[in-house]
C-alpha cells in the first residue's frame, strides 16, 4: 500500500505542476500577442527612419556638420567596443538567455583577441546575475526595465553608449539580443550601432559612392540644410535602434516562455499517464495478493 500512496502523491504533485505550466502558458500567450503588436508597429518606424538618414548622409555629403557631429566619426581601429547585451528579467523561458549569452561571451572573446577590450552595459536580471558570475564586471547593469519596456526607460540606456561614444571612451557599440524573425523563427544577432551603417561611404566616398550622393542632391532639398537635419536625426536614430532591440527581445522572450511551458505541459500529462498505469499495476497487485491472502485463509479453515 505504501507503494500505491507514494504513486499518489507523485500524480498529485505532477497535476498540480501541470495547472501552473498551462496557466503561464496562457499567460504568456496573452503578453506575446501584445508585444507582437508592438513590434509590428515599430518596425516601419525604425525603417523609414533609416531610409531617412541614409539619404540625409547623402544630401549633406561634404558638409561641415557630418565632420564635426562627433557620433559620425569613425574611429578605427577600435581599441575599446562596447557591448549592450539584452535578457530577460526571469526565467523560465528555454534557451532565450543562453542562446544570448553565448553569443555574447563569443563577441567578446573576439573582440579581445583582436587586441580590443570591452565595456559590458546587460540589460536584465538573469544577464546580470551570469556576468557576475563569469567575473566580468558589467560597466551598467539596468535591471529595472520592464518586460514591455517603453520608450522613456530605453532613452537613458541609448544616452550613456552615446556619451560614452561621443568623448571616445568607446569607439563602437553593439547590440546582442534575440531577433524576432517570426512566430516559429527568433535569431540571435549582434548588431552594429554606432558608427552608423552607410556613413564611410559618405564621409569617404569612392568612385561608386560619389554618383549616389550627386544624385541625391540633385532629387532632394532639404529644409534646414541636411547637415542641420543630421545633428536631430543621428541621435534618433541611435535610440529607435535601442529601442526596437528591447521590442523584439521582448516578442522573442514570450515567443521562448510560450513554448517551454507549453512542452512543460505536455510533458506533465505524459508523466501524469505513465503515474496513473503505473498506480492501476500497483493496486491491481495489491488487489490480487490480498484476494491470495483471503484465499489462503479459507482454505487453511477447511
Amino acid at each position: 500500500m505504501s507503494n500505491a500512496r507514494e504513486i499518489v502523491k507523485r500524480r498529485k504533485a505532477v497535476r498540480n505542476i501541470h495547472k501552473i505550466t498551462k496557466v503561464m502558458q496562457m499567460v504568456a500567450t496573452a503578453r506575446f500577442q501584445r508585444a507582437l503588436k508592438r513590434a509590428k508597429g515599430t518596425r516601419p518606424y525604425l525603417e523609414k527612419l533609416n531610409d531617412l538618414v541614409q539619404n540625409t548622409f547623402l544630401g549633406a555629403h561634404g558638409s561641415v556638420e557630418i565632420s564635426r557631429h562627433p557620433l559620425l566619426v569613425s574611429r578605427m581601429p577600435c581599441s575599446r567596443v562596447g557591448i549592450l547585451v539584452v535578457t530577460s528579467n526571469r526565467g523560465l523561458a528555454g534557451g532565450y538567455n543562453s542562446q544570448i549569452l553565448r553569443l555574447a561571451m563569443q563577441t567578446v572573446r573576439q573582440v579581445e583577441q583582436a587586441g580590443g577590450a570591452v565595456d559590458i552595459h546587460v540589460a536584465g536580471r538573469k544577464g546580470a546575475a551570469y556576468f557576475r558570475f563569469a567575473r566580468r564586471e558589467a560597466q551598467a547593469a539596468y535591471t529595472n526595465i520592464s518586460d514591455n519596456a517603453r520608450f522613456e526607460e530605453i532613452i537613458p540606456v541609448a544616452q550613456r553608449l552615446m556619451d560614452d561614444y561621443a568623448t571616445q571612451k568607446i569607439d563602437a557599440v553593439k547590440i546582442i539580443y534575440m531577433r524576432f524573425l517570426s512566430l516559429g523563427q527568433q535569431r540571435p544577432v549582434c548588431v552594429d550601432v554606432l558608427p552608423l551603417t552607410g556613413v564611410d561611404n559618405v564621409t569617404n566616398p569612392d568612385s561608386s559612392a560619389a554618383p549616389s550622393a550627386s544624385r541625391m542632391r540633385a532629387c532632394s532639398e532639404y529644409f534646414p540644410e541636411a547637415g542641420e537635419l543630421l545633428v536631430e536625426l543621428v541621435p534618433t536614430m541611435v535610440r529607435a535602434a535601442v529601442f526596437q532591440a528591447f521590442v523584439d527581445a521582448s516578442v522573442s522572450e514570450q515567443i521562448s516562455r510560450m513554448m517551454a511551458m507549453s512542452a512543460a505541459t505536455e510533458n506533465a500529462e505524459s508523466m501524469n499517464r505513465q503515474l496513473t498505469s503505473e498506480y492501476n499495476r500497483a493496486r491491481q497487485s495489491q488487489i490480487t495478493s490480498e484476494l491470495s491472502e483471503l484465499m489462503g485463509g479459507v482454505e487453511a479453515l477447511k
